[in-house]
């Protein structure tokens, strides 16, 4: 019987772009791995075919000769590995694929989207099975010809743009929401909101659930008070000084992601109201609990997250055709000290 790699329509061999370049197959490697002694326009016509094809090289295929080809591989792109989330994502997967036999090649984006694509190039040279991704980059449509070949795709944390595929992620809006509405609970009515990049989803979701939590209370939204494309904590630090030192200063502050969270920390502390100005944070921190307030926050479980990409990737390898879903993990607000400040009289 045959599996489902088996049945998945077979990926362009180095014999189809000869083919399409008219050339012979010794030709195509030589242009392809950049050799001297090929004439300019027939390397033209190879890489010419070669893109018309979506070909890649295949860096294993000495490794490829046992029945189905499969690799017994996975590619995993995860958002940043100074990140502890990322690291709980990675452990996750690893705890859903290795009893499997799966072997998982890991990698980090670093935030940067050119890398985004570097990286899933050479995972897919390296001819994996499968591929869990953490993106950056506004949309995926360069992975269209992979999706229609079946090569089973989930995306983590970040939803995909421009194409349908398997997600999981955060509630970022309930999220975002709850940990506005506990510092509203506590009598604060001017919160700032940090976060990440306008080009991440998961930013702009906490945002909206930041504003969603102000509407239902009725108090009225002050984009003064929102800071986004934040991309470190010097950054943050920065920003919340400077919101702190303005003529109109926020009494809470929500921080939408948890590197950002560090930032805004340092400047609560540099500024001497950590005990005074009330603090939430959308993901969990290290040590959280042993600084003096504790950070409060709301916190997703990033290792299920990777584990339920893991179980939707092998259900995919093991033949699942249903339409691609989006599998929304919840949240957990932690109350530690911060985030129960009160506001002033």
């Amino acid at each position: 019987m045959s599996t489902p790699q088996q049945m998945r329509p077979p990926r362009p061999t180095m014999r189809d772009v000869a083919a399409l370049a008219r050339v012979g197959i010794k030709t195509v490697s030589r242009v392809l791995n950049s050799e001297p002694n090929v004439s300019r326009e027939t390397a033209a016509r190879v890489h010419l075919a070669a893109a018309q094809l979506n070909y890649e090289i295949n860096s294993v295929a000495g490794n490829l000769r046992r029945s189905g080809q499969a690799t017994k591989t996975v590619g995993l792109v995860v958002g940043h590995v100074a990140n502890p989330f990322s690291g709980q994502v990675h452990a996750g997967v690893e705890d859903v694929l290795y009893p499997h036999g799966y072997s998982v090649l890991a990698a980090s984006l670093d935030d940067d989207p050119e890398r985004e694509q570097r990286l899933v190039r050479e995972f897919l040279r390296r001819r994996v099975d499968g591929l869990i991704l953490t993106t950056i980059s506004h949309e995926q449509t360069y992975l269209l010809p992979e999706l229609s070949r079946g090569l089973p795709i989930v995306f983590v944390d970040r939803e995909p743009g421009g194409i349908a595929a398997d997600a999981v992620v955060g509630d970022n809006v309930g999220g975002a929401r709850g940990a506005t509405a506990h510092l509203i609970a506590h009598g604060h009515r001017r919160i700032a909101c940090l976060a990440d990049r306008e080009t991440l989803t998961t930013a702009t979701h906490r945002v909206a659930g930041y504003r969603a939590a102000l509407e239902e209370a009725g108090i009225e939204y002050d984009p003064s008070l929102v800071t986004m494309n934040l991309a470190s904590a010097d950054a943050t630090c920065a920003a919340v000084a400077a919101l702190l030192g303005s003529a109109n200063p926020p009494t809470a502050v929500f921080t939408a992601q948890n590197l950002i969270t560090i930032g805004g920390i340092r400047a609560l502390r540099a500024a001497g109201l950590q005990h005074k100005v009330a603090l939430m944070s959308f993901d969990d921190l290290v040590l959280a609990d042993a600084l003096d307030p504790g950070i409060s926050c709301v916190t997703q479980d990033p290792r299920s997250m990777g584990a339920l990409a893991g179980e939707k990737l092998l259900a995919r390898l093991a033949g699942d055709d249903s339409a691609p879903s989006t599998t929304i993990s919840p949240t957990t607000l932690i109350a530690r000290g911060s985030g129960e400040i009160a506001a002033p009289r």
